[in-house]
C-alpha cells in the first residue's frame, strides 16, 4: 500500500517502495494530472511533469529533496498540456518520449502571442462558467468545476509558460538502467492519443500508465482497439501497482474497471451499428449503467459513445466499402 509522506500546494506524495514516489494531484490546485519520481541510484527519473510550470518547479523541487540527487531523465507519457506544461523546470534533464509525442507537443501545444492565449484562455473560462451555471446534473457540474479551476491555474501561468519539447526519442521500448533499479518504457500504439507511453519497473512490480489508465473517470478514447490491445499487453507483465494518469494509486482492479468500461462502450456501439442505429438516437437514448453514471469528465460517457460510433462505423465502411448510415 502507498505510505502518504507529505502535501504541498499541488499534491500529495506518496512512496510506493523504497526511491519510487507517486505525486498524486490535488483537484483544482494547478497539478491536474499524477507524477512518478524513480531514484535510480545515481541519478533521478520523473515521469510526467503537471499541467503548470509552478507544479512542476515544486515537483522538482521535492524529487531533490527526498532523493538528495539530481533529476537526470524526463519521460512524457503523452502531448496533453496537463502532463508536459511543467517540462520546463526539467530543461537541462535528458526529455524523453515517442517521436509522434514529440511532433504532436510540437504542433498541438504551441504558444503565440501571450496577451492572446490569455484571452482566449479567459473567453474559454467564461464559456466554462456559463455551462456550470446552466447544468443539473450534479455529476457533469462537479466536472466542469474542475475543469475550471484547472484552467485557472493554467491562466495565473501562462506569462511564465514555455514549451519545453522532448530530446530523447525512441519508438517502441527503452530501458533506462540506474545502479539502484532499472526501468521500461513501453509504447504499444495509441489509445488515448495517437501515441501514449507508460513506465515499467520490473523488479518493483510497479506501473505509471500515464493516461492508459484513469480512476472513475470518462478519460477520452481515440482508438478502442489500441486501448484494449495495451491492456493485454500490460496484462503479461508482473504488475502489483498501478499508477494512473488521473486518481489514486491502485492494484489490478483499476486494469479492470477501466478495461470493462472500453468493453461495454465497444459492444455498445458496434451493436448499434450493425442494427443501424443512428449515433443522435443512440447518444439520446443511451441511459449509463453504474458504476460509469458517477463517472467524472466534461465529455462524459457521450463523448465517448460518439467517438467510437464514428471509429467504428469508420471501420465498417472501409470493410464494406459503401457509406452506412
Amino acid at each position: 500500500m502507498p505510505t502518504f509522506i507529505k502535501k504541498t500546494d499541488f499534491f500529495k506524495l506518496y512512496s510506493l517502495t523504497d526511491g519510487v514516489y507517486a505525486a498524486i494531484a490535488i483537484p483544482g490546485k494547478g497539478a491536474w494530472s499524477n507524477t512518478g519520481i524513480v531514484d535510480l541510484g545515481d541519478e533521478v527519473l520523473i515521469f510526467d511533469t503537471f499541467s503548470t510550470p509552478s507544479a512542476g518547479q515544486e515537483l522538482r523541487k521535492q524529487a531533490e529533496l527526498l532523493t538528495g540527487k539530481k533529476v537526470k531523465h524526463l519521460i512524457n507519457s503523452h502531448y496533453h498540456g496537463d502532463h508536459v506544461f511543467g517540462n520546463q523546470a526539467f530543461r537541462d534533464a535528458s526529455i524523453i518520449s515517442t517521436v509522434e509525442t514529440k511532433e504532436l507537443s510540437k504542433e498541438k501545444n504551441k504558444l503565440g502571442d501571450v496577451k492572446k492565449e490569455i484571452e482566449h484562455t479567459k473567453e474559454y473560462l467564461r464559456s466554462l462558467k456559463q455551462q456550470i451555471d446552466l447544468t443539473r446534473n450534479t455529476i457533469l457540474k462537479a466536472s466542469l468545476e474542475n475543469q475550471y479551476n484547472e484552467m485557472n491555474k493554467v491562466l495565473n501561468d501562462i506569462p511564465r509558460l514555455e514549451i519545453v519539447l522532448p530530446s530523447v526519442l525512441f519508438e517502441k521500448k527503452l530501458l533506462l538502467k540506474g545502479s539502484k533499479r532499472k526501468v521500461e518504457l513501453h509504447c504499444l500504439g495509441g489509445g488515448h492519443t495517437p501515441s501514449d507511453t507508460f513506465m515499467y519497473l520490473p523488479e518493483d512490480k510497479i506501473a505509471f500508465m500515464g493516461d492508459l489508465l484513469t480512476e472513475n473517470l470518462h478519460v477520452p478514447i481515440i482508438n478502442p482497439e489500441d486501448f484494449l490491445h495495451i491492456f493485454e499487453r500490460v496484462r503479461e507483465l508482473n504488475i502489483t501497482t498501478y499508477v494512473p494518469g488521473h486518481g489514486n494509486v491502485g492494484n489490478k482492479e483499476l486494469l479492470n474497471e477501466l478495461e470493462g468500461y472500453v468493453t461495454f462502450l465497444k459492444d455498445t456501439v458496434t451493436d448499434a451499428i450493425n442494427k443501424h442505429v443512428p449515433l443522435g438516437s443512440l447518444v439520446t437514448r443511451f441511459e449509463a449503467p453504474l458504476p460509469y453514471k458517477n463517472w467524472m469528465g466534461v465529455g462524459g460517457i457521450e463523448g465517448n459513445l460518439s467517438k467510437m460510433y464514428e471509429f467504428y462505423r469508420g471501420k465498417k465502411q472501409l470493410r464494406s466499402g459503401c457509406t452506412l448510415i
